[in-house]
């Protein structure tokens, strides 16, 4: 089985993002809120947005499932006020559960959060918390969104390592998932969204997990560094010089155990340094679709984010490792994948 472990809801329909708009300029205006049930929102709708986007790829490019989430730009967490993020993050999260009842063998849920910036990021954590705990329990999802600068582009909360956000990772060690570290838009006109401040959001936070001891605390916590890890692979001598030089422990052991890279890096050569310096078992097959990147590499004749066919063309990876990389993997980092009836019996038949 190949399983996608990092997809969003790009193609929603646009009933939701005029109910964004509206919930946004409301606020501002007035403080006045929009509720929840006035957004609309047919079956048909979603299925016409699925059937000729996600799915239509998945099935095109030979992938199984995906785990799905709300568009991660679009989380936007510093506009309104912590209600604001609240409604947004319960919105988006619905929504992506009724895709995944829609099409249950191939999408598995992950969550939005309802964060927020400033004064609000102690409550808006254990908002968090909360959000988390009924998107798994209620709506089956597997994982979750984190991410690492909830002012969208200008950094001023405290590092992912802080015990502010303790409450969350207690509440995902207790439900068994993991969270992928992504941030949202950028607001700062100095850095770009999706080339700029996506990427240097994956080294930020690596650097960040690197410096502490978050995994002392919480042996078993997970986390997916997104877009094959930023900087991070083709700076793992620094990483590994940095460390030893202030007395910390190799990178194998101080984040190998609880941190995981994916594949949404679109180029074989970047590919292939991904998998030749991070373990295989650390690895997930990822596509980002339909997502940051759409159009077709001239160079390939691929869509860019074709990861699988780009994964397919390295005759480097053992086939073990390619096995682990395309489903194994997120079998171990998702545990409760295991729980999707068809998943489940997959397992049962391969023991």
């Amino acid at each position: 089985m190949t399983i996608d472990s990092h997809g969003h809801f790009t193609t929603a329909p646009p009933a939701l993002g005029a109910w964004r708009a509206r919930q946004i300029k409301d606020f501002e205006d007035s403080g006045a809120r929009v509720r929840p049930d006035e957004l609309r929102i047919t079956d048909d709708e979603i299925t016409a947005a699925i059937d000729g986007g996600q799915l239509r790829l998945q099935q095109e490019r030979g992938t199984d499932l995906t785990v799905f989430s709300p568009g991660a730009g679009k989380m936007a967490h510093h506009y309104g006020d912590a209600r604001t993020s609240l409604d947004w993050s319960r919105v988006s999260n619905d929504l992506i559960a009724r895709v995944c009842g829609l099409y249950p063998d191939r999408f598995a849920g992950a969550c939005q959060l309802p964060q927020s910036p400033g004064d609000a990021l102690a409550g808006s954590v254990r908002a968090s918390a909360v959000e988390l705990e009924r998107c798994v329990e209620e709506l089956g999802f597997v994982g979750c969104l984190l991410n690492p600068d909830p002012s969208d582009g200008y950094w001023q909360a405290p590092p992912l390592t802080d015990r502010v956000y303790y409450p969350l990772y207690e509440k995902m060690a207790e439900l068994d998932v993991p969270a992928m570290v992504h941030v949202a838009m950028s607001r700062n006109p100095a850095i770009q969204g999706t080339c700029g401040h996506y990427l240097g959001g994956d080294t930020t936070a690596f650097m960040q997990l690197c410096q502490s001891d978050l995994f002392r605390d919480f042996p078993t916590l997970r986390l997916i560094i997104p877009h094959g890890g930023g900087a991070v692979p083709y700076h793992w001598g620094r990483y590994r010089g940095v460390m030893q030089d202030q007395g910390r422990p190799p990178l194998e052991e101080l984040v190998l155990n609880n941190v995981f890279f994916d594949t949404c890096v679109y180029h074989k050569r970047g590919l292939e340094l991904l998998t030749d310096v991070i373990p295989a078992a650390n690895i997930l097959f990822a596509s980002e679709m339909i997502g940051a990147v759409r159009g077709i590499d001239p160079e390939t004749g691929h869509h860019f984010d074709d990861t699988k066919a780009l994964l397919d063309s390295i005759d480097s990876i053992a086939d073990a490792d390619r096995q682990a990389i395309y489903g194994g993997n997120a079998l171990r980092v998702f545990p409760r994948l295991s729980r999707i009836p068809h998943i489940g019996k997959q397992q049962e038949v391969a023991r």
